[in-house]
This record gives C-alpha cells, sequence and structure tokens, in this order.
C-alpha cells in the first residue's frame, strides 16, 4: 500500500466530504452526511443545483469538482454513468492529497470503475465503490442498502461516512464488485416487476382486483421489493414518481448482461429482462420514472391496472 494511504487513524479521520451529485438521491444523502456532523461542500453539474442546497440544508457550493475537493478528506461521488465519474475523476486527480479517499455511488460499470480506482492509486488516493438500494425514500431516512468493493483498510475508513448514509452495508469483494452486485440487484427486481405487472394483468381480467393481489402476493410466496413498495404506490396510483429514472434501469441491466458475458455465463431470462426493459423505454419514452415501464405490458394487453380508462 502507498504510504499516502498508510495513515494514523487520527490522520485517516473523514470530516471534510466533496459531495458530487446533488440529484434526486444525492440531495438527501449529503443532507444526512451533514445531519451527522460531516463538513459537505456540494457540486452539481446542473446550474445553481449546489447554491440551492446550500442554503436550503447547509454546507457550502462549488462551482466544479475542482473547486469542491480542495482540502477535503474524501469525495463522494453520484453519478449517472461510469464515463462521467472518470471524467469528474481527472478533474479531482491532480487536487486532492495523497491519502485523500473517493467513494464512488453510482451504479456503474466494474470495468471502468477498477481502471479509474488504478490511475487514483497511482496518485496516492483511494478508492472504493458503494452503489445504493432503496431509492428516494429510504435516501431521506438514512436507510439505504449499500454495497461495497474496494481494500478492506478503505473500506473500514469509510465506515463512518457510509454508517451516515445507510443502516445495511454489504461487502461484496474487491473495487468493482460492489457495483456487479448492485447491477445483478436490479436486474433480478426488474425481471420481479415485469413479471409481477403481467400476473396482475392475468388476475384481472380473470376478474381479480389488482390491489387484493398485491396484498394476498405480500402475505404469499410471491412477495418481492416490486409488490411491497412499488405495485400499489407507484402502478396502480398511477403516479409513477418513485425517483429513479427508467433510463437508467436500463443502463443498470446493460451491465448486468456485462458481466455476464465477461463470466461466460449463459443468460437466457436476463436478456429477455433487459429487452423488455428497452422496449418499455422506447415506449414511454425517456424522462420517465422506471415503475412507468408497467405501461408497456399495460398496452400489448389492452388493459390498464385498477380498471380500462
Amino acid at each position: 500500500m502507498r504510504e499516502g494511504l498508510n495513515r494514523s487513524p487520527d490522520a485517516a479521520r473523514i470530516q471534510r466530504i466533496a459531495f458530487i451529485g446533488i440529484g434526486n438521491m444525492g440531495w438527501p444523502m449529503a443532507a444526512n452526511l451533514l445531519k451527522a456532523g460531516f463538513e459537505v461542500t456540494g457540486c452539481d453539474a446542473v446550474p445553481g443545483r449546489a447554491d440551492q442546497f446550500a442554503k436550503e440544508i447547509g454546507g457550502t457550493a462549488a462551482g466544479s469538482p475542482a473547486e469542491a475537493a480542495r482540502g477535503v478528506d474524501c469525495v463522494v461521488t453520484i453519478l449517472p454513468t461510469s464515463k462521467q465519474v472518470a471524467e469528474v475523476a481527472a478533474a479531482l486527480a491532480p487536487v486532492l492529497a495523497s491519502g485523500s479517499l473517493v467513494i464512488d455511488m453510482t451504479s456503474g460499470q466494474p470495468a471502468t470503475t477498477r481502471e479509474i480506482a488504478a490511475e487514483l492509486g497511482g496518485r496516492g488516493i483511494g478508492m472504493i465503490d458503494a452503489p445504493v438500494s432503496g431509492g428516494v425514500p429510504r435516501a431521506k431516512n438514512g436507510s439505504l442498502a449499500i454495497m461495497l468493493g474496494g481494500e478492506d483498510a478503505l473500506l473500514d475508513r469509510a465506515e463512518p461516512v457510509l454508517k451516515a448514509m445507510g443502516t445495511s452495508l454489504h461487502r461484496c469483494g474487491g473495487i468493482g464488485a460492489g457495483q456487479a452486485m448492485k447491477a445483478l440487484n436490479n436486474l433480478a427486481s426488474a425481471g420481479n416487476f415485469m413479471l409481477g405487472v403481467e400476473v396482475m394483468l392475468i388476475g384481472q381480467r380473470f376478474g381479480l382486483d389488482p390491489a387484493k393481489m398485491v396484498d394476498v402476493l405480500n402475505a404469499s410466496s410471491g412477495m418481492s421489493d416490486s409488490s411491497q413498495r412499488k405495485f400499489k404506490q407507484f402502478v396502480l396510483s398511477r403516479r409513477f414518481d418513485d425517483g429513479f429514472a427508467l433510463e437508467l434501469m436500463v443502463k443498470d441491466l446493460g451491465i448486468a448482461l456485462e458481466v455476464g458475458r465477461q463470466t461466460a455465463t449463459p443468460t437466457p431470462m436476463a436478456a429477455l429482462a433487459k429487452e423488455l426493459w428497452a422496449a418499455a423505454l422506447a415506449s414511454v419514452g425517456p424522462g420517465n420514472n422506471h415503475t412507468a415501464a408497467a405501461q408497456l405490458p399495460e398496452r400489448l394487453s389492452g388493459e390498464i391496472l385498477g380498471g380500462n380508462k
């Protein structure tokens, strides 16, 4: 391990954090870091977003990632893609001191994250990946599930920061392992969601009440995160607004399939799920919430859950 990363416990304690990505998830996550007593400087690609956060929640705002990272102990990134993380990391590398830590909470590509970590490691900067699950509601109350990849010493150091945002921390392996697990988790979630929507459509045509079906699923072996937290709340209500974009789900399924290809694993079910979600994106259009994907099987069946309208 490089000398810059092998510091005393007091020197390694994280207090000052640059938070890059004040979006739907990042906003409440950064707010919880402030509540936990960390000093937070926010930065976002949307003009004025970081200033708004500083005004409403606290901390300070910066106009660029490099500005946000000056003098900090740790940088947290949560961005749409690994490409953006790589661009931010390139801007951060000349600014961050040796011994700094980067926590990438993006649902990114494991191979790209390993490349970024190697480049930062050459400068004595540590990196872990820590994608999250739980959506905006659990980001707000600080109860996210966080999947971790990286060296144990770096994960130990990051733990106080992570515990301010999540209550379920899972060490999955080396760098990139957290992101692989996140993509595979979303693959399982996406498959359950689409199958559950089809189940409700079949039941409705038979004469069953979809809301009652959800109650039965949640008391039976058909229970899933979708039946517990999505079907009534965002599909049957027609709200389609849980905070996670349809484009991001399709991206994550692509990452999961890439992990499958890299490991030479046959993935017929996963490939079908990816095609269904890509078709849903084409059908309902970009800019929609991922729960709006339910509208694809509805359109195929000519039936709207909760009644034809």
